[in-house]
């Protein structure tokens, strides 16, 4: 197993074990809002200390971007880390959430690590290896057109200066395809098109944490990542479309005639 993911499996398997030591006492929890319908608990930053401290003990030297905390250090590599994606259906007791954690050098993604406590699922991907769940090889799946598609989606909620469109291109998925899940946690959503159980996925409007690991867990499964345009721009936008290489493109086309 390549050193990176050794520390990041750990990591978030001892975060893993923080949530859901905490997922029979959520009335007793204490929550605060960091935006509109944005929430943090002290589950969120307890996790996020664990996997710090997790990391730093192996690797002292190197950068961290966490959710809670911000940036830590200046280096050439850097931890990309979501504590708890899916802080919302967590704090609901509806069982879609995750730890992500990536490595990045410069600006290319190296590792990644996502881990379902819920499920106990951990899909691992290091660049240039191919994407793994629970030790088993996964790519994305083999389906061709948009009508037997099932995607996934993250709906607006903290800026909706592009709301229209989004709305223009929802309709028209609805519309051409198997059907469309918004579940709440985007790396799990991610890390579903790297299995082959969604055919593809956007947002827009995500932060690093959200989807470094997943990105780099779908590009290691075979599949595409953009952004909208169809630049690799995703990273610094925020906005991002994963599929198949066969549905991705043909998401792009209609998102594009959405505008």
């Amino acid at each position: 197993m390549h050193p990176f993911i050794t520390i990041a499996v750990r990591a978030a398997r001892a975060a893993g074990n923080i949530i859901t030591r905490n997922m029979d006492r959520l009335d007793a929890l204490q929550i605060s809002a960091k935006d509109n319908r944005d929430f943090v608990s002290e589950v969120d930053r307890q996790a996020e200390e664990e996997i710090i401290r997790v990391i730093r003990r192996a690797y002292p030297d190197h950068a961290i971007l966490a959710e809670e905390s911000g940036q830590q250090g200046d280096a050439d590599f850097e931890w990309i880390i979501d504590p708890l994606d899916g802080t919302t259906n967590f704090l609901h007791g509806f069982p879609q959430f995750a730890v992500s954690i990536a490595v990045r050098q410069g600006n290319k993604l190296e590792a990644g690590v996502v881990y379902d406590p819920v499920l106990q699922e951990l899909y691992t991907a290091v660049k240039g290896s191919g994407a793994q769940l629970n030790d088993r090889r996964i790519r994305v799946s083999n389906r061709k057109s948009l009508e037997s598609a099932l995607l996934g989606t993250g709906l607006p909620f903290l800026d909706h200066h592009d709301f229209d469109n989004y709305l223009k291109s929802l309709k028209v998925f609805m519309q051409q395809t198997a059907g469309i899940r918004r579940a709440g946690s985007a790396a799990l959503d991610l890390a579903y098109v790297a299995a082959g159980r969604l055919d593809g996925f956007w947002e827009n409007n995500l932060k690093p944490w959200d989807m470094a690991a997943g990105v780099l867990l779908v590009q290691e499964a075979g599949g595409l990542v953009t952004d909208p345009t169809g630049s690799d721009a995703f990273m610094r936008s925020g906005d991002v479309v994963s599929g198949n290489p066969k549905i991705q493109p043909l998401m792009l086309k209609i998102m594009r005639e959405a505008k």
